[in-house]
């Protein structure tokens, strides 16, 4: 697949429908993926449009890297907004549409006669009631599970893991209909940063309920008897905020947790370079892109099995450690920062892993799948660089 060019793609316009990009302040993996996906497209030839929510931090409209950028309305309203943009023909003449489902779709296939691809990161079943308690987390998920599935019945999807594939087959979507694109690792920027000379643990990511912080912050307070210099740095923002900053108050962790906020590229693999372990509690994750970010510094992750597609991002014991339970996540963290040697060899099968995965080869399967959707075809191929 690598390196050769789908000829149907050229000149062809391709446009992605999804509810942030990077440079949303609440942008994070899924994001950088679409756009890493839609910069590949533009090597190969295509036409690129990234439809998305606006926001503050960047124009209505702007082309970065060959893509064209269309920011418009709120995070709920940007689902109309898709629907009456592709409707009225507002993006030109469109050969291919990918609906990026985080969650729900972009009821795209309502609204065009062109192939639609489903892009899914991850399926939302445990964070609808998370998020959403009670009606209305229902009915997202009544959407997403019976809706959707029947919506897209011919549609081509993309999965980011094998765990996704396989919660994505649980809705009935056909093993046949459903590629695998794994997420690649980008090079870290330069830093002058070391390892921290104490215990400093990191998190990174959204600031959102489902990515239960909360359990980390449980964790550096469990273990601050047993290890005095242990810190915490919180990098992301998101409109939970609020909640963990009262969270850490209540828990006399104050003095424990610092809350980096919102921060560039560089800032952020300084904190990696720094880090003895990243913490990754979050209840769901497709891949978790962070994963190879904090790899390619020496640095292992600790994160729940049951997220999903950590069981592929991570090599449990060898470039980080799965747990089953908050109990095992703390015994997780104090094991590793006991045992200077275990950590090592773990940093070290952290950075020969982030190394696996190649945005470039990514980049040319998602091109090749939508080249095949184009041609009329289904495809059920696997990244053959996966674990």
């Amino acid at each position: 697949m690598e390196g050769s060019v789908p000829a149907s793609l050229e000149g062809r316009h391709v446009v992605l429908f999804n509810w942030r990009d990077t440079a949303n302040p609440e942008g994070g993996g899924s994001e950088r993926y679409v756009e890493t996906m839609a910069a590949g497209l533009v090597r190969h030839g295509a036409r690129v449009t990234v439809f998305c929510a606006a926001h503050a931090h960047a124009p209505a409209d702007e082309v970065v890297d060959g893509v064209r950028f269309v920011r418009r309305g709120t995070h709920v309203g940007i689902y109309v907004l898709g629907m009456l943009h592709l409707l009225g023909r507002r993006f030109g003449r469109v050969d291919l549409v990918v609906d990026v489902q985080n969650g729900l779709p972009f009821f795209t296939r309502l609204a065009t006669r062109r192939p639609v691809v489903v892009l899914v990161h991850h399926v939302h079943r445990e964070q609808w009631p998370v998020v959403f308690p009670g009606r209305l987390g229902r009915v997202g998920w009544w959407i997403e599970r019976r809706l959707a599935p029947a919506l897209y019945r011919t549609s081509q999807y993309i999965a980011v893991s094998r765990a996704t594939r396989g919660e994505l087959m649980a809705l009935g979507v056909d093993q046949r209909r459903i590629a695998v694109v794994h997420n690649g690792t980008s090079p870290a920027p330069a830093v002058t940063a070391g390892r921290s000379p104490t215990p400093l643990l990191c998190v990174v990511g959204r600031l959102v309920p489902h990515k239960q912080v909360e359990h980390a912050i449980d964790a550096v307070v469990a273990l601050r008897h047993r290890h005095p210099d242990v810190r915490l740095s919180v990098v992301g923002n998101g409109w939970w905020d609020e909640d963990l900053h009262k969270y850490v108050a209540e828990s006399g962790a104050g003095d424990l947790v610092r809350f980096e906020g919102h921060v560039d590229e560089q800032r952020k693999h300084e904190i990696l370079a720094a880090s003895w372990l990243m913490l990754l509690p979050s209840l769901k994750e497709g891949w978790g892109l962070v994963i190879g970010e904090a790899g390619v510094h020496g640095v292992p992750t600790v994160a729940y099995r049951s997220a999903g597609g950590t069981r592929e991002s991570i090599r449990d014991g060898r470039s980080g450690v799965l747990v089953d339970d908050r109990a095992g996540f703390v015994r997780a963290v104090d094991e590793l920062l006991e045992d200077p040697a275990l950590r090592e060899r773990l940093g070290d099968g952290a950075r020969e892993m982030s190394h696996t995965f190649a945005w470039s080869h990514s980049q040319d399967s998602f091109a090749h799948v939508l080249a095949d959707v184009l041609a009329g075809e289904r495809v059920s191929v696997e990244d053959p660089e996966g674990p």
